[in-house]
């Protein structure tokens, strides 16, 4: 599927993601894509991933392509960088960025999180700052997630977290969503899909105090955690 590829399009309804949920999100971070580059994340996945020259990396929402680059240089010249987003823009943008650094080990395209368009077993480390809570089903993104995995596999993943539920009317909106905070799981949820993945040693490497977003009282969080291996 080319950058250009239409969130409504027969691949995308393919993968049972709610057409109006993906034009919503593709709507804001297109727009985002082309203002300066502020950061968009809610933690510093990346930096705490520690894969080996040759590995496999996936960022889930690589946005304009900064975390992919550090993990391209991480792997090195025999590994793989994987960069997966929503937005045709920012997959753009990362893709420039990397042939900027002359990183032909970096891979762009566009991918809903809840259908990963990669192999059974092909990943030696996922990462993601802030991305996840965009996702409808969220369980079936970690189970993707797990999927994806390599036995021993891990993943460094930021997110943000419901403090107190999220009302449902705002759950159900589109682009409530898409603005990174009607999205957002209970902390007992989101850790109970890890789990129900079937995810492990999962730990709690950071968390932000709560702060209120439109009509939603929040926190952020970084975790670690691997599939059995």
């Amino acid at each position: 599927m080319g950058a250009g590829a239409n969130p409504t399009s027969g691949t995308w309804l393919s993968t049972g993601v709610d057409p109006s949920h993906q034009v919503a999100l593709q709507a804001r971070y297109d727009a985002l894509a082309a203002q300066p580059a502020t950061s968009l994340s809610c933690g510093g996945a990346a930096d705490l991933a520690e894969p080996l020259p040759g590995q496999v990396c996936v960022d889930l929402g690589c946005g304009r392509g900064r975390d992919l680059v550090s993990l391209a240089r991480k792997v090195g010249p025999t590994g793989r960088a994987i960069g997966l987003d929503a937005s045709s823009r920012m997959v753009e943008a990362a893709r420039a960025r990397a042939e900027e650094e002359g990183l032909a080990q970096v891979t762009v395209r566009p991918c809903p999180l809840e259908a990963l368009d990669l192999p059974d077993a092909s990943v030696d480390w996922i990462v993601s700052n802030c991305a996840l809570n965009h996702a409808l089903d969220k369980r079936r993104v970690w189970a993707e997630i797990a999927r994806v995995l390599r036995p021993g596999g891990r993943f460094v993943v930021s997110d943000i977290y419901a403090v107190q539920p999220i009302d449902p009317a705002f759950r159900h909106d589109p682009v409530a969503v898409a603005e990174c905070w009607a999205g957002a799981e209970t902390k007992p949820d989101y850790l109970g899909q890890i789990a129900a993945a079937g995810l492990v040693d999962v730990e709690i490497l950071s968390e932000r105090a709560p702060y209120r977003k439109q009509q939603a009282l929040l926190s952020s969080f970084t975790l670690r955690g691997r599939r059995p291996g």
